[in-house]
């Protein structure tokens, strides 16, 4: 069964920084791509970013140019760093799996606020 754990959210001032890291119980490098997606209270899950199992990555332009997401196949971890931190950044923040179906974390929060 898939598992994913995501860790490091927490409370961050405006134009701090956070890395937010997602741990899978199965091997990624079989799957098609991992991503970020994001949901604050009262709107939808968005996409944040996403990165295949050969590098490629893309990002939602909310966060571009801030955001970094990298993968560790060999440790079977994905990372999100996030620099210049805004408050409408607050978000619960998931890891997504994707193959031939999706899968998610519980999601961990991130709050940016002075």
């Amino acid at each position: 069964q898939v598992q994913l754990v995501e860790s490091g959210g927490g409370l961050v001032q405006p134009g701090g920084s956070l890395r937010v890291s997602c741990a899978a119980s199965v091997s990624i490098s079989t799957f098609y791509a991992m991503g970020w997606y994001r949901q604050a209270p009262g709107k939808q899950r968005e996409f944040v970013a996403a990165i295949t199992g050969g590098g490629n990555t893309n990002y939602a332009d909310s966060v571009k140019g801030r955001f970094t997401i990298s993968r560790d196949n060999t440790r079977n971890t994905m990372a999100l760093q996030m620099n210049s931190l805004k408050v409408e950044d607050t978000a619960v923040y998931y890891c997504n799996l994707h193959g031939a179906r999706d899968y998610w974390g519980q999601g961990t929060q991130v709050t940016v606020s002075s």
